[in-house]
């Protein structure tokens, strides 16, 4: 007989199988030639490192930065 504890490890098993399979099947777009925020040309070799790159390196660094200090909550 399962008790709740097996029941919400069965549980959370399947949740984190399901979110990686969406994960993983995510279609992924073509790599923008320009950036979308500064509008510069994104280098060739990071487009083909990168599939579906959308911003150049510095502005990418910027978005993280930006992300990172949203996501700490400090206002």
């Amino acid at each position: 007989m399962a008790d709740e504890i097996d029941l919400a490890q069965q549980h959370a098993a399947e949740l984190l199988a399901r979110n990686i399979a969406r994960a993983v099947q995510r279609p992924v777009g073509i790599s923008a030639f320009f950036c979308v925020d500064c509008e510069a040309p994104i280098a060739e070799a990071r487009r083909r490192a990168i599939q579906g790159v959308t911003r150049c390196v510095s502005c990418q660094a910027d978005n993280e930065r930006r992300m990172k200090h949203l996501r700490s909550g400090v206002q």
